[in-house]
């Protein structure tokens, strides 16, 4: 899945607690699978503007919205390869296209000190960076998350994240993954994706545990989380 360059599906997204990941988890055993890559220690530079353009406008639950990334799964050093992504969203399809560069090259990319790849991809990133003109690293986003897949629906996928924090400075994939922590201590991330319709199985496991579809965003929180400790001139790290 790591090397898959253009995604189509369904995104949904739950809290839950320790305990009803559990649960889950023991419902997923005879329909899902651990990935290739069951375990990764995500880290992510999202891209935007000074005045944090794209965040405010994807907050606002617009029927398109996009965000621009660059992401390792582990520390990445400057000349290691990393993705760069451009995630879109429209009328709840999320479109995902995304390329490989060694990290460098795409801070450079974003920059406008070198150009971008000659691809299709590396056109819609091009197009896009040249849209928003101002485009800069804004926030670093790490986290811990363990990733199924359907047995016999692969395209069935299901990701537990966990320790999501994030931070302001620092921003590289070569750093550590100090931050702020974005959820209460015993919360869980869960996301689940498809290609077409909620799995029966999986709805009656949510349904039993009383888990409900959340529109939780990792960086929408991040960035209400930066307002607030703006207004309260606080910065705690952990």
């Amino acid at each position: 899945m790591k090397n898959q360059m253009i995604f189509q599906r369904y995104e949904s997204k739950y809290l839950m607690t320790l305990s009803q990941q559990q649960t889950v988890l023991a419902a997923m055993e005879p329909y899902m699978e651990p990935d290739v890559y069951s375990h990764s220690s995500i880290r992510n530079l999202y891209l935007d503007t000074p005045d944090f353009r794209l965040i405010r406008r994807s907050l606002e639950r617009p029927v398109y919205k996009e965000k621009l990334r660059i992401r390792s799964y582990g520390r990445a050093e400057n000349t290691d390869m990393v993705f760069v992504e451009l995630k879109k969203k429209y009328r709840s399809v999320v479109y995902k296209r995304r390329i490989s560069l060694p990290q460098d090259q795409a801070l450079a990319c974003f920059s406008k000190t070198r150009p971008w790849p000659d691809s299709q991809i590396g056109t819609e990133l091009a197009y896009a960076a040249d849209f928003y003109q101002t485009l800069r690293p804004a926030v670093f986003l790490s986290y811990e998350r363990d990733a199924f897949h359907g047995t016999e629906d692969e395209d069935l996928r299901v990701t537990f994240d966990t320790e999501i924090r994030y931070r302001q400075d620092g921003l590289s994939l070569d750093s550590d993954t100090r931050g702020i922590p974005i959820l209460p201590p015993g919360l869980v991330l869960m996301e689940l994706k498809v290609a077409g319709g909620l799995p029966l199985w999986m709805a009656h496991v949510l349904s039993c545990q009383g888990i409900f579809k959340t529109s939780f965003s990792k960086y929408g929180a991040a960035y209400q989380n930066i307002l607030l400790a703006g207004r309260r001139g606080d910065r705690k790290y952990t």
